[in-house]
């Protein structure tokens, strides 16, 4: 699974809205959506936050392993 579909599958089952992680992130709403929509990748420090809001590692995240 690519890290696109698992961002949004992990926002999904969190029940959080975009805007809500952005707001975390300190981004704009547009650019998580290109997270999720594989169209850009966060830098190592928003990475390093998503990991923290969803509980899960980054090899997780990034699609490496299979469980969190």
């Amino acid at each position: 699974m690519k890290f696109a579909e698992r961002l949004k599958e992990l926002r999904t089952e969190k029940g959080a809205l975009q805007k809500d992680i952005a707001a975390y992130l300190g981004i704009t709403t547009k650019a998580y959506n290109f997270y999720e929509l594989g169209q850009r990748e966060p830098n190592l420090s928003t990475l390093c936050k998503l990991c923290d809001f969803f509980e899960v590692s980054a090899d997780y995240l990034l699609g490496r392993v299979d469980s969190y």
